[in-house]
């Protein structure tokens, strides 16, 4: 199990994330548009940059559903390697079985 406050604090990351999307995915519209002017596009990142560092995608770390895990973690599935073997051990996982030849 990976530490509770480690997993809250992703969580915590998550919340931020989608209160801020709107307002970040804006901003980064006006940076990237190749008709705005060098003076909005200077309001916008300096808007950018007072948001939040946590509002930031790329801080969040995908982690194990079950155990919290942050490490070998398979995206289709959404768990972790050990417990992903533990659900196909027990047949949890449908349409999956152990490779035999």
């Amino acid at each position: 199990m990976a530490k509770v406050s480690m997993v809250q604090r992703d969580l915590k990351r998550t919340r931020i994330v989608a209160k801020y999307a709107e307002k970040r995915a804006a901003l980064k519209k006006i940076i990237a548009d190749p008709n705005t002017t060098f003076e909005e596009m200077m309001v916008a990142q300096e808007g950018l940059q007072k948001l939040p560092r946590n509002a930031s995608p790329s801080r969040q770390r995908k982690r194990c559903q079950i155990s919290g895990r942050p490490r070998g973690y398979y995206n289709k599935f959404g768990l972790s390697k050990t417990k992903f073997r533990e659900a196909a051990m027990r047949g949890d996982i449908p349409g999956l079985k152990k490779a035999s030849w």
